[in-house]
């Protein structure tokens, strides 16, 4: 039995279409991290755009669901910012670091300047809520400003 010119050729076609299909149907590596990096510093930024303007609703929308709970209303939790997180109610400057997921959240680390100017490093808690991220919390501590 001899296979003929033409049959190698179009199985040979028919392996590249197939190839070709595959891969353009296939995830680009790190897109979806970059996605995830995308969506949460721009929810961050929301956030601390929101507070800037004194937008508190706004502010509100970007709180994840437990801290919804924990404060019951955006003037409490505006409040609670104001008094214990001066640098992210009104960040001078704000710069992205590294993200680290941790399964169900992923922490985000933000350097930020505060009115005085005092650097802070920033560890922002994100959860995701129905496709969307959320603030779940933020631990501050003093930048290590080096030598």
């Amino acid at each position: 039995m001899r296979i003929k010119r033409t049959e190698v050729r179009l199985g040979l076609m028919l392996l590249v279409l197939g190839i070709t299909l595959l891969l353009m149907v296939s995830p680009v590596p790190g897109a979806e991290s970059e996605d995830n990096d995308r969506a949460i510093h721009n929810t961050i930024l929301g956030q601390i755009e929101a507070f800037a303007n004194d937008d508190e609703a706004a502010a509100w929308q970007y709180a994840s669901d437990g801290v919804r709970r924990r404060f019951g209303s955006p003037d409490l939790f505006v409040d609670m910012v104001r008094q214990t997180y001066p640098a992210v109610y009104r960040a001078s400057s704000i710069e992205f670091a590294e993200r680290v997921p941790h399964g169900d959240f992923d922490i985000q680390v933000v350097h930020l300047s505060g009115p005085e100017g005092k650097r802070w490093d920033a560890y922002y808690r994100m959860v995701r809520i129905d496709g969307e991220w959320k603030v779940s919390g933020v631990v501050m501590q003093p930048a290590d400003m080096g030598i």
